[in-house]
């Protein structure tokens, strides 16, 4: 398996095959902005960049490289929806103006990726050419033909399936339906973050890597943060790091679950199987408790993912799992081995549905999108620069409120990996 290294962390297929990549500079010295980011993922960048062409100065500050952590490290589906919860579910939770508000928020977050990257002549390897979610069960279909409806009696294109139509577009057999959101897509998630920081460069921001924040301070008129090798002073301040804040926000890292994610790159399928799956290009995430999810980048390798139970070996281990899943899936006896595997770390609420967190006067973290990183903290990162302009964050779509750590996170925070083995066997249960 082909592996990307900087320094001893692994990285992704994304970063082996992107175009673009250029070195930035780290911080040395002293700067006054009036917006600081900690971070040089989606989030951050889409706020830079959103910021930057209101006039405000910017500063992003990234540890690593652009688009090193959660950003550079999944699959690259874009979706313009929620992980687990529909809109009838959104506005019984929220309530009916927030939860509007916040549907509204996701619904044209697709869509807006799809401008920046036309507008900004990114490269990136984008197909806006729909998102499937198949429903691998009876009871499944019946709550997927509910979504597409809720979603499109909001205007949102999107489509329930039959089982003769979800075979058709995705090629997998065994399905019972689904349904398809026109809006969603596919693209390189590295060349895009790397186009979004050039984007907000040419924009005015400052884009400053292997600048790892060791110290962030109130004092009167804002914030200051400080590097190994320099200082910002900044009048707001947004921590943009999602799960790889590490220390730098204690209270912050208790408000989430932290999920590691593995996916794989196989080599490039030959035609006549290519033509069978996908003919249209599309990404799938299906309904699965154990999501399976598949898609082709442009070099026709298929793409994957999944979650894995704690052991020994992990790293070698479950790529080989989620390989073997994959062709037993598409029914592709011969399928090619593999030529990439990587992980990433995402965020995820207890009711899975992105937020901004109230840390202090000018300070917010925006994070937790729950696998629909590329659309949500895009669209987040466009709403965060009317926050650094002078809106009330409580006016934003996005649920806002101060930090609510889980209890017994130390133990907790396990829980998704360790519920897998259960959720696996639900799955097959629901299939019998």
């Amino acid at each position: 398996m082909k592996q990307d290294v900087a320094g001893s962390s692994r990285l992704s297929l994304w970063h082996a095959v992107g175009r673009d990549r250029r070195e930035r500079p780290a911080l040395n010295g002293a700067i006054d902005v009036d917006l600081a980011i900690v971070g040089g993922g989606f989030s951050g960048l889409s706020t830079a960049l959103h910021t930057a062409e209101k006039g405000r100065t910017v500063a992003v500050l990234e540890a690593e490289i652009v688009a090193w952590g959660a950003t550079g490290r999944n699959a690259g589906f874009v979706v313009p929806n929620f992980a687990r919860m529909d809109p009838a579910n959104i506005t019984a939770h929220l309530g009916p103006e927030r939860g509007e508000r916040l549907i509204d928020f996701a619904a044209g977050s697709a869509d807006l990726v799809f401008d920046l990257i036309n507008r900004h002549g990114i490269a990136c390897d984008a197909l806006q050419n729909g998102w499937i979610q198949p429903a691998h069960s009876p009871a499944a279909l019946e709550k997927v033909k509910s979504r597409a409806d809720q979603w499109a009696q909001r205007g949102r294109p999107a489509v329930a399936l039959d089982a003769r139509e979800t075979e058709a577009l995705t090629g997998a057999r065994g399905y019972m339906g689904g349904w398809m959101d026109r809006s969603g897509g596919v693209l390189n998630p590295v060349d895009y973050a790397r186009g979004l920081a050039n984007a907000a460069e040419k924009a005015g921001a400052r884009i400053f890597e292997h600048s790892r924040v060791m110290s962030i301070d109130r004092i009167a008129d804002g914030w200051m943060l400080k590097t190994a090798a320099g200082s910002v002073r900044a009048g707001k301040l947004l921590i943009a790091t999602n799960a790889y804040g590490g220390r730098l926000n204690p209270t912050l890292e208790r408000t989430y679950f932290p999920l590691k994610v593995f996916q794989i790159a196989t080599r490039p399928l030959p035609g006549a199987i290519r033509s069978r799956l996908l003919p249209g290009g599309q990404g799938v995430g299906d309904t699965r408790r154990n999501l399976f999810t598949f898609r082709f980048d442009s070099a026709n390798r298929l793409i994957t993912g999944g979650m894995h139970v704690f052991g020994a070996g992990s790293d070698t281990r479950v790529p080989q799992t989620i390989w073997r899943r994959l062709g037993r899936h598409l029914d592709l006896p011969d399928l090619p081995p593999l030529e990439y595997s990587w992980s990433g770390m995402a965020a995820v609420e207890p009711d899975f549905l992105p937020r901004l967190v109230d840390l202090g006067p000018g300070l917010i973290a925006g994070f937790a999108c729950n696998g629909r990183g590329i659309a949500m903290t895009t669209a987040m990162g466009k709403v965060l620069a009317d926050w650094a302009e002078g809106a009330n964050a409580s006016d934003l779509p996005l649920p806002f409120a101060p930090p609510s750590p889980i209890p017994f996170h130390g133990l907790m925070r396990h829980a998704p990996n360790m519920l897998l083995p259960w959720s696996m066997l639900r799955d097959q249960m629901d299939a019998a």
